[in-house]
């Protein structure tokens, strides 16, 4: 349930309304507007009686929201939440941030080269896997630590701040302290342990949804850090699983527009895992524009037929050139600064 206190209610009004909230055995989330202050009621509300809430003269409106995802809803935060990382601004209005880096570090010379790559085309924040989550015990696992010593050399050099894929609770302490960006990947969405230590976290959360997860589990799972305390999600829409062979997930470009309705966190776009072939990511990329995404998370490798994950989606420098001055030239169509 949503309490939208009358525009200009004092502070002290809006007290008295949240005591009175928590003297029925509910919590209070707390929401300052521009113009209104919102209260989230968090509990059971079913026996609350809505005409009762309005007979304070300083309520605007009572709403019961149907959705189990509270904190994450666009009703109960009607602001959209806009996440600071460096000189980005994602889920910012009229702002389309492209997110780009290598699937794995591999060597000091690649991750800064790219890194230097990136930003020189436009790019806002690195992206580059130190962990990797892989189907095959006997694939390439990633450098760890030093892939993450690596990612800091290379946010040193260019200054992009930089995101990276936790695989564990027991690394939130150190991504605390060496990421700007801590990653949930697809395999881990519903990882609750997880979610639950990031929600204890500074810093902001990118959720990739799970690979046949609805959006409705992907919120839930985003409720999880919100609910521990940390504002700060970015969801990432990576492709689903269904009956289709032929590209390695199916992009669901629907739930865009779909979770952009339904909640305020700003939602990006993973092209690369999507289709998992580097033709196919100008098109998907592009199109997440035309549907409202507030960004792209873009594989770029220095030379990707040599690259020891994912190469076959993963484009090379020139490429992402081309792509990213077509993606402002689409943005200024758009009326999106790119």
């Amino acid at each position: 349930m949503v309490v939208i206190m009358k525009p200009g209610t004092s502070q002290e009004h809006v007290e008295k309304m949240i005591s009175y909230i928590k003297d029925m055995g509910l919590d209070v989330m707390v929401n300052q507007g521009v113009d209104c202050t919102v209260l989230g009621l968090l509990g059971d509300t079913r026996l609350i009686d809505p005409d009762t809430m309005m007979l304070n003269v300083h309520v605007d409106r009572v709403m019961r929201i149907a959705e189990p995802f509270k904190k994450a809803s666009s009703k109960f935060h009607p602001d959209k939440t806009i996440v600071k990382v460096g000189d980005a601004e994602i889920g910012k209005e009229n702002t389309f941030t492209v997110i780009a880096g290598p699937c794995s570090v591999e060597t000091e010379e690649q991750i800064i080269q790219v890194a230097n790559g990136v930003k020189a085309s436009g790019a806002k924040i690195l992206r580059g896997g130190a962990y990797k989550p892989r189907t095959s015990p006997y694939s390439f696992q990633g450098l760890e630590l030093q892939g993450l010593e690596l990612l800091n050399e290379a946010k040193e050099a260019s200054g992009l701040p930089i995101v990276t894929e936790i695989m564990s609770p027991n690394l939130v302490e150190t991504f605390e302290e060496k990421v700007d960006i801590i990653q949930v990947g697809a395999r881990n969405m519903q990882n609750f342990d997880l979610l639950k230590e990031l929600g204890k976290c500074t810093k902001p959360i990118l959720l990739k949804r799970g690979l046949s997860s609805t959006i409705e589990e992907w919120l839930m799972s985003a409720e999880y850090i919100l609910a521990g305390g940390n504002p700060n999600v970015i969801l990432c829409e990576r492709g689903i699983r269904t009956f289709e062979t032929y590209t390695r997930n199916t992009l669901d470009l629907s739930a865009i527009p779909a979770v952009k309705r339904l909640s305020h966190l700003p939602v990006v776009v993973d092209p690369s895992h999507s289709a998992g072939m580097s033709w196919m990511v100008e098109p998907l990329s592009l199109a997440a524009m035309a549907v409202g995404a507030d960004g792209v998370i873009i594989e770029v490798h220095n030379c990707p037929e040599k690259a020891l994950c994912d190469g076959a989606q993963s484009l090379n420098l020139p490429q992402f050139e081309s792509l990213m001055q077509k993606m402002k030239n689409v943005g200024a169509g758009l009326g999106l600064e790119v």
